[in-house]
């Protein structure tokens, strides 16, 4: 649009006139210079690392992904150990203030599930999740407000592991005796029961639970990078360090501790040493950790004709997704011998997600007839939600990379497939199954009432001991306090549930469901890209 030309006026009105009007335009041109001044601002501001990594989403965001991820966060504070710090939870208290032993200091962390337990190779990654979507939606938990959260949740956790790594080859990797821990049912505030600590070192090597706290805190390091750069070199560093120890003491904790076997049995290390080096690659650009996942141990570590399920046990479906990553992103300078490798992780992670598609010939049978992955009566949930997660991960790195289309079998699926089928695993854990119930505790008109956990099942003023407070597991009341956030175990392959508090198989959370649900929210907030480079 032409600006109008001013109408010539005589004598004093017209030099008033023209007084305003070069006034006027000086006024213009002042506001035209500040708004190209800022334009420029912005153009260097949108290539900042800031805007990179938490750019505000450009699609509308979706509200009920954004309430359930809201709900979801608040879990990580129910299950805070030590001195709390801006509790958002009522029924909440400082507990565990003398976990540790001599000046070591425990007190920080989360206990698992249910119990006052603090399982370390849970721990780790539930951390390492919590950092993998932090890294890649973190600009959409940001958009709802939810990123300090988040961020907050994995500080309280790697502030504990890295207490736990005092020294190079020593890692505390349990507080609490779980067969003295079961015999009570108190909350965590007033347990008085004898809480020893668990190690691993040198001699009693646990090659599985250090790798993983190794990619815990490299991953960490990440998140921690820009706001923390002194705080990200110490997580960095403490995870050099345990790869090393993990990779050079090799052996499991299964054996070297046999005792957890009944909790946390790990079924082999090697693909969390794989995990580990991923992660650490990422953080460093090191290449001998690229090495160590091709050419070193992509063979040997890694079954390509194997499918598996993401969890806290097996980590292989997620070094695909990762390894994947750098296909996608950043394999154009790459030694041949290298690319070969990760191709392999690629064709691998694409087998995976055409598991996953339901109509893809590869599909697999361990469904619900509601549609929910079902692998075991044992928290279901988990792999349901750990695979969505990894299916909205693929799905955004064919986004951004602009790759068009997966192949399974001669056929052809779109990133949107993909996409589709993560939101109808998220829609089942938020109430569209058979059941019409909520997953989620606190989403929804309707949600478990009776989650197997103490803190939630006794009421705050209640005055128990270790064994006077199983009347509340037996009790027939709802619990009086709500685990917000709490993802049950979930449903039997029928897609029932039974909501019973003693039901432990289907009724019981923890941490690591909450965190894969963090990551697939976040992925789901909005139609979305991911960054190019954590770095």
């Amino acid at each position: 649009m032409e600006l109008a030309t001013p109408r010539h006026i005589g004598g004093k009105e017209g030099e008033a006139m023209k007084s305003r009007g070069t006034t006027i335009w000086c006024l213009l041109a002042l506001v035209l210079g500040v708004l190209v001044a800022t334009a420029a601002v912005l153009t260097i501001l949108k290539d900042s690392d800031f805007f990179k990594k938490h750019r505000t989403p450009s699609h509308p965001i979706n509200k009920n992904y954004a309430d359930a991820l809201q709900v979801t966060l608040q879990f990580f504070d129910i299950q805070k150990s030590g001195k709390l710090v801006d509790n958002r939870i009522p029924w909440r208290g400082d507990s565990g203030l003398e976990d540790g032993e001599g000046n070591l200091d425990l007190s920080k962390g989360m206990y698992d599930a249910g119990d006052a337990m603090k399982f370390g190779f849970p721990m780790a990654f539930t951390a390492t999740v919590l950092s993998w979507a932090i890294l890649e939606y973190g600009g959409q938990m940001n958009a709802v407000r939810q990123l300090g959260y988040a961020q907050n949740s994995l500080r309280w956790i790697t502030d504990y592991l890295i207490n736990a790594h005092p020294s190079e080859t020593l890692l505390y990797i349990q507080v609490g005796d779980p067969e003295l821990d079961h015999k009570c049912w108190e909350r965590p505030e007033t347990m008085s029961e004898r809480r020893p600590v668990t190690q691993v070192n040198a001699s009693f090597p646990g090659t599985e639970v250090a790798a993983e706290t190794a990619a815990a805190l490299a991953s960490a390091s990440l998140v921690f990078k820009n706001n923390d750069p002194a705080y990200s070199s110490s997580l960095l560093m403490h995870a050099q360090q345990l790869f090393t120890f993990a990779d050079t003491y090799r052996g499991s904790y299964s054996i070297s501790i046999p005792q957890v076997r009944e909790f946390y049995n790990s079924t082999g290390y090697g693909d969390e040493l794989l995990w580990a080096a991923s992660w650490l690659y990422h953080a460093t650009q090191d290449d001998s950790y690229l090495r160590y996942v091709t050419e070193l141990n992509g063979q040997s570590f890694a079954d390509p004709e194997t499918t598996t399920w993401f969890s806290w046990d097996d980590k292989l479906a997620g070094v695909q997704v990762l390894l994947s990553r750098i296909i996608f992103f950043g394999s154009k300078d790459m030694p041949a011998i290298e690319n070969i490798h990760l191709q392999m992780y690629r064709k691998t992670a694409e087998a995976v997600m055409c598991g996953l598609l339901p109509d893809s010939p590869t599909a697999t049978s361990s469904r619900t007839d509601g549609g929910l992955i079902w692998i075991t009566e044992w928290n279901p949930l988990q792999y349901a939600v750990a695979s969505a997660f990894l299916a909205i991960l693929y799905s955004d790195y064919m986004l951004t990379s602009q790759t068009e289309t997966l192949y399974c079998s001669g056929n052809s699926y779109k990133p949107d497939d993909l996409r589709n089928f993560a939101i109808s695993q998220a829609d089942y854990v938020l109430g569209a199954n058979p059941m019409k119930i909520s997953y989620l505790v606190g989403y929804g008109s309707r949600y478990p009432q009776y989650v197997h956990h103490r803190g939630a099942s006794i009421p705050v003023n209640a005055e128990t001991g270790c064994q006077d407070g199983f009347k509340w597991l037996y009790s027939e009341n709802p619990n009086p306090n709500i685990a917000v956030g709490a993802v049950v175990g979930g449903p039997s392959l029928n897609d029932s549930y039974s909501d019973t508090r003693n039901n432990v198989k289907q009724g019981e959370a923890s941490t690591y469901n909450s965190a894969l649900l963090v990551g697939l929210l976040s992925g789901l907030l909005k139609t979305s890209s991911v960054v190019l480079s954590y770095t």
